[in-house]
């Protein structure tokens, strides 16, 4: 059955999206770099889109999809907040950014191979969001 595994990878990519839009908004008022601010906004509304797509989906499996771990947000929140005290840079920010889309790499990856039965349009949606997430990690380099 194909519905279960469909639904499961949704659910995680909608939590993966919400946690990477939460840690954009975490740091973007911290940002200096004109250039820095608008990668991180355009990966935002790029991450927006997806989650657009993937609501779509959710809502026609009538699910309300997942939030993110409360402790992985916290510990996220929590490392954001003592690398900025420590050395409050672009660097920095791009250094955080960098961990976060290489966490979302590595999880999106793991549930993709996990839920094998998830229908082609969610296995592609997952794709372009793991995409996006690497592609954000090699842009992040030239502020690093």
């Amino acid at each position: 059955m194909i519905e279960p595994d469909t639904v499961k990878l949704l659910r995680e990519c909608d939590a993966g999206i919400k946690m990477g839009v939460t840690a954009i908004d975490e740091v973007q008022d911290a940002v200096r770099s004109d250039q820095l601010r608008k990668l991180l906004l355009d990966g935002k509304a790029d991450h927006e889109k997806l989650k657009e797509k993937i609501q779509v989906l959710l809502d026609r499996y009538q699910d309300d999809g997942k939030d993110p771990n409360p402790m992985a947000k916290g510990m996220s929140t929590m490392k954001t907040n003592v690398k900025m005290a420590v050395n409050y840079s672009d660097a920095t920010i791009a250094d955080l950014m960098t961990d976060g889309c290489n966490m979302g790499v590595k999880s999106l990856a793991r549930y993709l191979n996990q839920y094998q039965a998830a229908d082609e349009e969610t296995k592609n949606i997952t794709e372009d969001l793991i995409c996006l997430e690497e592609r954000m990690a090699v842009d992040l380099r030239a502020y690093l």
